[in-house]
């Protein structure tokens, strides 16, 4: 039975091609993307400055100056000047710095929450798991500073997250609920705990080399292109990839999310890789926990509200799919990316949050859509 599994679980030559060929897409979509805001933003820029130009000859027309000089007022600005600059803000190293810590959060949750999806599951509670490790690392850096005590507060964050997935991975195995309901439980539970022992108030802690993690390059650290938490995320990203493909854990993972029956029947301990990959997603949310403190430098018990919502439309954007057996890390990472993309681009032109969020839910309904239409036509 396991030979006839593992012969079955082997990707082969046609699933490969199909998958980078998907990668391929979703890289391009990336730079599409990116490309369209340079394009919007820059163009943007020029029709204002037009504009601008328009109304100040307007007003010098008025009081009666001759449209030689008017034209001559240091006042007017150049509109393509205007708009490269604009787009070279956009698509220049500060900004793509700035992106890249923003998707750093949610790209450490989701790799995680990827494995969780392939295995045919879902994990509600990842927001209210960072929130309660920043609140574990805050308390224990108040608590004393000795030199290796921040290390001991980022292990001490992920480690209390960990123990919170495996308790999904408890529940989802023993309960035989669906993983939708159990984690609409203990997300709730898990932010309680989180307000308990913050006394529902943020918690001060002093400065240490955590809260370097995200924070912007210095001139003397520019070398590092990236800030160091986003290297973290590109490592553990990489291993993780790895895993998925070349670990037996990996192997059984896809199979539970294509077919868990039979799965079950070729030998694979289901509910000992449910516990399994539900505890990874707990580490993998209390590291990125750790990355939030990083930004806020303080715990809140209260930050990361509908995180998991964004870590979610991640790994679907990067071709996951919630009826479970498909996913990859590259491509999580990719939809971390397209949304920090969007967020950034929408800022830049001065769109309100509201209509950011549309077009983050267009994209995600296009997603699943594309997603559900490649079923129908492998039926």
């Amino acid at each position: 039975m396991r030979e006839g599994y593992d012969t079955v679980a082997t990707f082969g030559a046609p699933q490969v091609l199909a998958r980078i060929w998907a990668s391929l897409l979703l890289v391009a979509a990336l730079f599409g993307i990116l490309l369209f805001f340079i394009l919007a933003i820059g163009g943007q820029n020029i029709v204002r400055a037009q504009r601008a130009n328009r109304e100040l000859l307007a007003s010098l027309e008025k009081r009666g100056v001759p449209k030689a000089e008017a034209i001559r007022d240091p006042g007017l600005c150049s509109p393509w000047r205007d708009g490269v600059e604009a787009a070279r803000r956009f698509a220049g190293r500060w900004n793509l710095e700035t992106m890249a810590r923003q998707t750093t959060i949610v790209g450490v949750a989701a790799l995680g929450m990827t494995l969780i999806i392939i295995l045919g599951g879902i994990d509600l509670s990842v927001g209210s798991m960072v929130a309660l490790s920043t609140v574990v690392v805050a308390w224990m850096l108040q608590k004393s500073q000795p030199t290796s005590w921040p290390v001991t507060a980022a292990v001490a964050g992920v480690f209390v997250c960990m123990a919170c997935g495996f308790l999904n991975g408890i529940l989802v195995t023993s309960l035989r609920v669906v993983p939708f309901i159990v984690t609409l439980g203990t997300m709730l539970f898990v932010r309680g705990a989180a307000k308990g022992i913050a006394h529902e108030q943020k918690i001060d802690a002093p400065e240490t080399w955590l809260n370097e993690l995200l924070a912007s390059l210095s001139p003397e650290r520019v070398w590092m292109f990236v800030p160091p938490g986003v290297w973290v995320l590109i490592v553990l990203a990489v291993i993780a990839g790895l895993a998925l493909r070349y670990t037996r854990l990996g192997r059984h993972t896809f199979a539970i999310g294509s077919n868990e029956q039979t799965a079950r029947l070729c030998g694979v301990a289901v509910n000992r890789v449910k516990v399994c990959i539900y505890t990874i997603g707990g580490a993998s949310a209390g590291l990125a926990g750790v990355m939030q403190f990083s930004r806020l430098t303080v715990g809140d018990p209260t930050v990361a509200a509908g995180l998991e919502l964004d870590v979610i439309a991640a790994v679907v954007i990067g071709g996951g799919s919630l009826a479970g057996g498909e996913g990859s890390i590259a491509g999580s990472m990719v939809g971390a990316l397209i949304m920090s993309v969007i967020r950034s681009g929408c800022a830049h032109m001065g769109l309100p949050n509201w209509v950011q969020e549309i077009i983050t839910g267009i994209i995600i309904i296009a997603a699943v859509a594309l997603d559900r239409l490649r079923h129908r036509r492998n039926a």
